[in-house]
């Protein structure tokens, strides 16, 4: 599967952003989806991750409450929805994929990943 973040851009702090992964040469029902974002002179860092079907989500606690990752499979698309956007939050962003297994939060157990797209806020 080859995968495509995209939706990034510039927005001041408290403003909502939506991102999304776009995934072609595959099927994404059958991956499990993490995303990731790394912020200047920092290591990426594990934002969220959806299972297959979208039942099961997991957030990092610096974005909990305010970002929602769901996906629909029918378009082959999973999304990032920011809310509440904080100057903290300026990374390029990544979505990762796992095939026939569950999401994890450690990068290293993902086997696909896309071109990030940056997200910069402003205070």
């Amino acid at each position: 599967v080859q995968l495509q973040a995209s939706g990034g851009g510039l927005v001041q702090a408290g403003d909502s952003l939506r991102l999304s992964c776009t995934a072609s040469a595959g099927n994404i029902s059958t991956y499990a989806i993490g995303w990731f974002r790394q912020a200047p002179g920092k290591d990426r860092e594990f934002v969220g991750k959806i299972n297959w079907g979208g039942s099961r989500t997991d957030y990092d606690d610096s974005v909990k409450g305010r970002f929602t990752i769901s996906r629909d499979n029918s378009k082959n698309m999973v999304y990032l929805q920011m809310n509440s956007l904080e100057p903290e939050d300026t990374a390029v962003y990544y979505c990762a994929a796992r095939h026939y297994a569950s999401p994890a939060r450690e990068e290293e157990l993902y086997g696909y990943w896309g071109q990030g797209t940056l997200v910069t806020v402003s205070s």
